[in-house]
């Protein structure tokens, strides 16, 4: 049955160590990594991860393409100040678009794992693997169409291999039930829809080189 649960037990280190590691880990053993280190409503160090990965991506697109920031130049020309636009910026992703895009992904997860799977771990489990699946998208800042869609979709198999492995279910239910929120975080917030189209265009010769 799904639902919150309010004592957290085991779960992920803490603080920049357990960061690093839980980053290096889900990348190179993601199977291992979600059997240890999901745990029933330890949502606080996957929300950490989570944060830390989208200031890490917004923090590289400001160095490397800024302009590509949705609202980026319209902040700037308000505030006169790059390094004030770049706290606001990063703030506003960090503590705003981040913890809401992954809890509107969570709950897409969720309805769709209660239409394929009977019997799953509850909600806070989803929202772990979400935010640990988002490790790729430290790369999705390089300003490459091709290196970005290739991190969202590696992004997208993390949630579904961890979809598999914390729900306990088989791999084809568990990339239906994750194929929505995938493409929610993955697809649009990470940018990887709009990647992987000027990559496909860029192959059929009807866009520039990537």
């Amino acid at each position: 049955m799904t639902q919150w649960v309010e004592n957290p037990q085991g779960g992920r280190e803490r603080g920049l160590r357990g960061l690093a590691r839980a980053w290096v880990e889900v990348l190179i053993r993601p199977r291992r990594f979600f059997r240890a280190g999901v745990a029933p409503g330890d949502q606080a160090p996957g929300l950490t991860f989570a944060v830390a990965v989208a200031a890490a991506f917004v923090g590289g697109r400001l160095l490397l393409a800024p302009s590509s920031l949705a609202g980026y130049e319209q902040i700037a020309a308000a505030t006169g100040s790059v390094y004030l636009s770049a706290v606001v910026v990063v703030g506003v992703a960090c503590f705003l678009v981040a913890p809401l895009t992954l809890h509107l992904a969570a709950a897409a997860g969720t309805v769709a794992l209660v239409a394929v799977v009977d019997d799953r771990a509850g909600v806070s489990e989803t929202v772990q693997v979400l935010a640990y699946a988002a490790a790729p998208g430290l790369f999705a800042a390089v300003p490459v169409p091709a290196v970005r869609a290739a991190a969202a979709t590696y992004g997208a198999l993390l949630a579904a291999v961890g979809f598999a492995v914390v729900h306990e279910t088989s791999p084809p239910r568990a990339a239906l039930a994750a194929a929505v929120p995938a493409v929610f975080v993955f697809g649009f917030a990470f940018g990887g829809v709009a990647a992987a189209e000027t990559v496909v265009a860029a192959l059929r010769g009807n866009g520039p080189a990537v």
